[in-house]
């Protein structure tokens, strides 16, 4: 076994579930705690491996000084440089606003990818041209810009996929990430706000840098676009788009900020 992974079983798998279930949280709520996907913690509930660096989390979530059968010495403290040597860990993204806003964009990769994931599964199952709307359990249902509900099918998800895998094979290279397109401003935002939970309850474990401050790590997928249109846009509560409006989900796939003047959709 990788020193990297502490070995799972079913007894270990059935005393964490136990104990989520003795704090009266669901397997969403405990594993946005524990900055996993719903998914990852399912899995580890079925006795299957833990990451090493997910285990000071998943302690935290259950109110466990360590996990049931792990010796004192090999609890693994919450250590920021652990992170920093992922495949996921975003260089640019921490170069521009700070190991914060590096840190969501894990956090929240992950877990927007693990709910991604979970409604293929159940759409995979489902007739073709079915949406998340139709799921009895969507993840990403609430998450997603409401109007175009039925739109979300399998394809749309796969595509959105595809669209969030590319930051994260991005990530390492050192450059900051861009938005051309609405789906990719709204891949970015999606992870910053997924990454809530375990940022919230990261934050305070981390030292204050002077030249980022911890208490706008939230803000960067707005400094990256240059504007907030992704949500004033897509959330307003009383907000209609029409089809020739840029944020309208038939222009998502379109490229559209910055770029080239001869550039089919640009904006002003």
């Amino acid at each position: 076994m990788s020193a990297r992974t502490v070995k799972g079983s079913d007894e270990l798998g059935s005393k964490i579930r136990a104990r989520r279930t003795e704090l009266g949280l669901t397997i969403e709520e405990a594993a946005a705690k524990a900055g996993v996907g719903t998914k990852t913690w399912s899995r580890y509930e079925s006795g299957e491996s833990i990451r090493r660096d997910k285990v000071i989390s998943i302690c935290r979530v259950l109110n466990w000084n360590r996990l049931p059968g792990q010796e004192p010495e090999e609890e693994p403290e919450f250590n920021i440089e652990n992170y920093k040597k992922m495949n996921t860990w975003p260089k640019g993204l921490a170069n521009a606003f700070g190991d914060a806003a590096a840190l969501s964009f894990v956090f929240g990769s992950d877990i927007l990818l693990d709910n991604i994931e979970q409604d293929l599964e159940s759409l995979s199952r489902k007739t073709r041209g079915s949406h998340i709307g139709e799921l009895d359990n969507s993840w990403l249902k609430d998450s997603l810009p409401p109007q175009f509900l039925p739109l979300y099918d399998y394809d749309f998800l796969y595509y959105f996929r595809h669209v969030i895998m590319l930051y994260r094979l991005q990530a390492s290279s050192g450059i900051c990430f861009s938005a051309h397109t609405v789906m990719e401003e709204l891949a970015l935002y999606m992870i910053m706000e997924e990454s809530r939970f375990p940022m919230e309850t990261a934050l305070p474990k981390l030292k204050l840098k002077k030249k980022h401050s911890w208490m706008d790590w939230d803000e960067w997928p707005f400094e990256i676009f240059g504007d907030s249109d992704v949500v004033t846009c897509l959330y307003s509560e009383h907000g209609y788009l029409a089809e020739d409006h840029c944020y309208h989900f038939n222009h998502w796939r379109t490229e559209q900020f910055w770029c080239s003047s001869s550039s089919e959709g640009e904006q002003s």
